[in-house]
């Protein structure tokens, strides 16, 4: 990040906030496994994990023997994942920098993933143009996002509405949008498909979830920071996230992946239906969404990813 960056300010901020989600790795650790499994992650591989948080991906790509570095916003997080990796012996490189610059040379990695990171860079075409950078001919780019019209993304959406983010910044949710995906990779992928999965944290309430999002979630943090000296807006802001929660955390879903691009032959879009149980208290889906890139006579593998799932407390 450089003086010039015209959303330092906005970075700082994230910077700061991001750096109190630690906790989530519990939830985040599962997904992670199913990330590299998606992407074929392999020993001997370069990889790099771009928004790596407390480095759940990283470490488990690296127990499979490849050659990883990770890279988040926030120090406080990369000194966790430094943690995780000195724990189990694990040679990773993680450093703290910006996804919409990385500090890695053209064509250096043969796999470059993001669980739920790249995805809240304020310029999309920017923070993908640096993931295929990085990307060597015939690698793999996957990724994790939440689709906008599941909890995840209404959450999102619902923060939106209290707290606009600065002119410029695109919703991170757009990434777990298949047609989206298709788009901002056009010209620059082939062969994508998506798949969907879901998380299930467990809650003893909506009142309980709730509370943990406020304190491990950046922008949630932020609006109830802002809402501090305003106890009627924030008894509001709460009574409208914990019914969005009470959904989810009520009753159970199927779930059928969204749709893709209508020309999904010319764009070598792949489907694939995953039918969840009803017998999950359903709070987030996983979609991945999978892609063969090339850029530039590079070919990447592209998945993108919407999770989650909220089990009631017994």
């Amino acid at each position: 990040m450089t003086a010039q960056d015209p959303f330092a300010s906005f970075k700082a901020v994230q910077k700061e906030a991001w750096s109190l989600f630690t906790p989530m790795e519990v939830f985040t650790t599962p997904t992670a496994a199913k990330l590299v499994g998606f992407a074929g992650v392999a020993a001997g591989q370069r990889l790099l994990d771009v928004g790596c948080g407390t480095g759940v991906v990283a470490i488990t790509a690296a127990r499979r023997g490849a050659k990883v570095r990770g890279l988040d916003l926030s120090p406080v997080l990369i000194e966790r994942a430094r943690e995780h990796a000195q724990l189990v012996n694990l040679d990773v490189d993680f450093v703290d920098g910006d996804a919409e610059s990385l500090p890695y040379g053209d064509n250096e990695f043969d796999v470059v993933l993001s669980q739920f990171g790249h995805m809240f860079a304020p310029r999309p075409d920017v923070a993908i143009g640096e993931m295929l950078r990085v990307l060597k001919p015939g690698g793999t780019i996957a990724f994790s996002t939440w689709p906008p019209h599941l909890y995840v993304g209404r959450m999102f959406a619902m923060i939106g509405r209290h707290l606009p983010p600065p002119e410029g910044v695109a919703s991170p949710v757009l990434w777990g949008d298949p047609k989206i995906v298709a788009e901002r990779l056009a010209g620059k992928a082939k062969d994508l498909s998506f798949e969907m999965d879901m998380m299930t944290p467990s809650a003893l309430s909506p009142q309980h979830f709730r509370r943990t999002m406020e304190s491990t979630i950046g922008p949630l943090i932020k609006l109830v920071a802002q809402y501090k000296d305003e106890p009627d807006k924030l008894k509001s802001f709460r009574a409208e996230f914990e019914a969005l929660i009470s959904e989810y955390f009520d009753a159970g879903h199927n779930v059928t992946a969204p749709a893709v691009p209508d020309d999904e032959g010319k764009e070598g879009v792949r489907r694939r239906e995953v039918r969840i149980p009803h017998s999950f208290r359903s709070f987030t889906r996983l979609t991945q969404a999978r892609t063969s890139v090339s850029t530039a006579g590079s070919t990447a593998l592209t998945s993108s990813t919407v999770m989650p799932g909220l089990m009631r407390g017994s």
